[in-house]
């Protein structure tokens, strides 16, 4: 499946990745910024881009994804401080975001909602046909989002379903906000070492581990009944049980004030819905969630407490305030300024015979007409008609001055002919900066679609690896039955540790033999970690294994416990267990069904290289053995030595060599003295030289046992290495 999460970083979001790719899910993320530096090591592409950004509908087609979840309520992207200008950015990016994936037209869309939407107090538990009352503007931004979201579900038929959370909470991220009471609780409690609560108001919260697995219900249902769910605990409890569980994780000191005033309120969403539909099994408590939340804020509290100054402070404030109105004020200080030249050639041209015809004046105007536009025109003509009359009443009076129809005629023309440049210079610096949106426009156009081919060409090349190195491909299986070919039948066992561990990419592989129906001795292994259960184990009693295994199951060790492999699977012959496939070194997130699927076509592989390894030492039974004896002859039994000695050399198994000193001609009456000293494994065989036993995962100390055992039969013996070997 395919699944595109919308949303900032967050634990909540964290938590859902790890689930998606734990459970072999392909994760595409839309961060909603071009400035996130967050890298997920486990999301298979992610995207920078806004959510309202022309590009949402190309990535959508492009990932073509089964199951599209939009944090909404949950999303740390959105700063509800401004919560009025907040909400309508919320609203549009959602309507972009949905009509967007409408067109990939396959899939379900899941939006995240809260019980913020109920803003009344409820005597029962809240339905989801309940209608909303919002009671503010993130509340409201919600509301509206469940009606778009409800609009696509009615009228297109599209699968937008709506996912009320009840009051979410965990252990945030550091200097991260979040907006449920156990979070609005520590925080008081680490800034004035109280916390004060209202004993009659009621609520239910849920942790964001069990949101993220009743969710994840919700994402891999083949089908929903309704078109709105509750997630909810479906436990009750108040502002005062929680201020006392927040302060007993606080630590001493802490002082829990009752503020009871009023009648309170009820706010508990019912999640009996879900329950029906998918079951209800909450796994971390109000105790246990509330104690982790309330020490990791405790430990971090600096980051919680003193977030990165934005300049709002009074003093900032204020010399932003300055600054803004001294910028707005330096044109006109500039035309004032630059009116007292022009007044004073004014003056000097009146009075000369070459320049009285020179209106420096309506220079002035056009000057501040072109250079600041239409505005500035203006108040260069006010300040201009000022020197004027001011120059005409050397020779006559102010009344004559405002009696001369040339005055008026003047001051019309030079109006005229400013406002006009001015509204010129306006026009052309709008068109100008029109150029420049489209431009600049175009340009983050161009660099979203270069963007979305730089991740398409990524996905291609992945893809690519992907067919050429797929573990699961043809050509892995044909390298797995290739390999364990080409080995002698005495072998088989011994590199298929070597090929199940490079195939599973773990360097900690066992192959464990069974002996009868409760033991099982190990034949070989890759590493020191894959021998650490023992040389022997009786598999009966690992009943969590067993019960797998039997059932011809892959058994996954979702509890981590160190007593059992993290994976295992049985080899089966004609429906008897012949070996146990172990594997440990595994990460957590690979213990998956798409891991076990792969175990169990190893296995089978496995299973037929040895079965035919079996059915050729069967048919070469008479050849192999003395004659009616459980002792291999000479050259069977070198190659059954030289094999064990190889494997050893290699680090997968460990074995010894014993020699039996006799003077006897007769083998066969030796070997069934000695057969009830040794173990099922162990094996006896004839060299040139005379009787050995060869013992199988035993090493030079365990030896010795073997060797005091035969001296109290009569026969004496020795360990011999494999250079000292006679064929």
């Amino acid at each position: 499946m395919i699944a595109f999460l919308i949303g900032g970083e967050g634990r909540f979001m964290d938590a859902m990745i790890n689930k998606l790719n734990k459970d072999g899910h392909r994760v595409y993320l839309l961060t909603g910024t071009k400035n996130s530096h967050t890298s997920y090591q486990k999301v298979f592409e992610k995207y920078n881009f806004e959510y309202d950004s022309d590009s949402i509908r190309e990535i959508l087609v492009s990932a073509n994804p089964d199951i599209v979840i939009f944090m909404g309520a949950h999303d740390t992207r959105y700063d509800w401080e401004n919560s009025r200008k907040t909400s309508v950015q919320f609203t549009a990016d959602l309507t972009n975001v949905i009509s967007a994936y409408s067109s990939v037209k396959k899939g379900r869309f899941l939006y995240i909602s809260s019980q913020e939407v109920f803003g009344r107090s409820y005597i029962e538990d809240i339905k989801e046909d309940e209608p909303v009352s919002a009671a503010n503007f993130r509340a409201l931004a919600l509301a509206q989002g469940e009606e778009i979201c409800k609009s696509y579900y009615n009228t297109r038929g599209m699968q937008s379903i709506i996912v009320r959370m009840d009051n979410l909470y965990g252990t945030p991220k550091k200097g991260k906000k979040e907006n449920n009471p156990c979070f609005k609780m520590t925080l008081e409690m680490l800034k004035n070492n109280k916390v004060s609560a209202n004993s009659r108001n009621l609520f239910s919260m849920i942790h964001q581990n069990d949101a993220v697995q009743f969710l994840y219900q919700l994402v891999i249902a083949p089908k929903l009944e309704h078109s709105i769910y509750h997630i909810s605990s479906g436990s009750i409890i108040s502002q005062m049980q929680l201020a006392h569980m927040v302060s007993s994780a606080g630590g001493n000191g802490v002082e829990v004030v009752d503020d009871t005033v009023g009648s309170g309120y009820r706010l508990v969403l019912s999640g009996e819905r879900f329950e029906k539909e998918f079951g209800r099994k909450i796994f971390v408590s109000y105790e246990e969630g509330v104690k982790k939340t309330v020490e990791y804020m405790k430990k971090h509290s600096s980051s919680f407490l003193n977030p990165e100054d934005s300049g709002a402070g009074w003093g900032n404030r204020l010399w932003r305030s300055i600054r803004q109105i001294f910028w707005m004020l330096v044109p006109y200080m500039e035309n004032m300024v630059c009116f007292i030249p022009f007044f004073m050639l004014n003056n000097r041209a009146v009075s000369s015979q070459y320049f009285s015809k020179l209106d420096f004046y309506l220079l002035y105007v056009l000057l501040f007409a072109i250079i600041y536009g239409q505005q500035q025109a203006i108040f260069s003509a006010l300040l201009a008609t000022a020197g004027y009359c001011f120059r005409q009443m050397y020779d006559k009076t102010g009344f004559e001055v405002l009696l001369d129809y040339n005055t008026y005629v003047w001051m019309a023309q030079l109006f005229i002919v400013g406002m006009v440049v001015g509204y010129m210079k306006d026009q052309i610096k709008n068109i100008r900066n029109q150029d420049e949106d489209q431009i600049q426009y175009l340009n983050g156009q161009l660099g979203d679609m270069s963007d979305i081919n730089d991740s398409n060409v990524r996905i291609k090349h992945t893809f690519e690896r992907q067919i050429v190195n797929q573990k699961d491909s043809l050509g892995k299986i044909y390298e797995i039955t290739s390999q364990l070919d080409q080995r002698g039948p005495e072998e088989v066992l011994f590199y298929a540790a070597q090929v199940l561990s490079k195939l599973m990419e773990t360097d900690d592989a066992a192959i464990y033999t069974v002996a009868n129906r409760d033991y099982a001795r190990l034949f070989s292994f890759t590493s020191q970690t894959a021998k650490k259960l023992g040389k022997s184990i009786r598999y009966s009693d690992m009943k969590d294994m067993y019960d797998e295994l039997i059932a011809h199951r892959v058994y996954i060790n979702k509890t981590m416990d160190d007593s059992y492999p993290l994976m295992a699977c049985a080899v089966y012959a004609e429906d008897k267990m012949q070996t146990i496939l172990m594997l440990w070194g595994i990460p957590w997130e690979r213990m998956n069904l798409a891991e076990a699927n792969r175990l169990t076509v190893i296995g089978y592989l496995i299973q037929n290289a040895v079965a035919r390894a079996g059915h050729y030492l069967d048919a070469l039974r008479e050849r192999r053995y003395v004659e009616d004896s459980d002792i291999l002859g000479n050259e069977a039994f070198k190659q059954l030595v030289k094999a064990f000695f190889d494997a050893k050399r290699n680090g997968l198994t460990e074995c010894c060599l014993v020699k039996i000193q006799h003077t006897a001609d007769n083998f066969k009456e030796i070997a069934q003295k000695l057969e009830k000293k040794l173990r099922q494994t162990d094996y006896f065989g004839v060299l040139s030289d005379g009787l050995y036993v060869l013992l199988p995962n035993t090493d030079d100390e365990a030896a010795q046992g073997v060797i005091e055992r035969f001296l109290k039969e009569g026969f004496e013996s020795s360990i011999v290495h494999a250079e000292d070997v006679r064929g």
